[in-house]
């Protein structure tokens, strides 16, 4: 939201950390350190990614091609469709909190420690 107040008056800003330089950052995408958090991330993310998909996928095969299986009644009104449904939901929590586990303990540590270095290199 724009506003009419005219900038603060002089001097420069201290409570904002030095901007690295663009070779700065170019430097650490080349480093080791950092091709390592990458390393580690994609290890996590690309295979639960592909495992994801292909349960979704088969979750909607099976509704389309499958309608007698997932017609099924477990109990009462519940059937497999339902229950498939609702572990679609069950399935994308869980894997947020896996990521959320994964990215505190093994990206946060690697990623803070190259900007606390970029920071003061700056």
């Amino acid at each position: 939201m724009a506003t009419d107040a005219p900038p603060p008056e002089g001097g420069t800003d201290t409570t904002t950390p030095a901007q690295p330089t663009t070779a700065s950052y170019v430097e650490v995408q080349e480093s080791a350190e950092f091709g390592e958090l990458r390393r580690v991330y994609r290890s996590f993310a690309f295979p639960l990614t592909v495992a994801f998909i292909a349960w979704y996928l088969l979750y909607v095969l099976l509704s389309n091609y499958a309608g007698g299986f997932m017609g099924t009644k477990l109990f009462g009104n519940i059937n497999v469709a339902f229950v498939f449904g609702l572990a679609q939901f069950a399935t994308t929590f869980l894997i947020a909190w896996l990521y959320s586990r994964h990215a505190a303990v093994k990206l946060d540590p690697k990623a803070e420690a190259i900007k606390s270095r970029m920071e003061a290199d700056a």
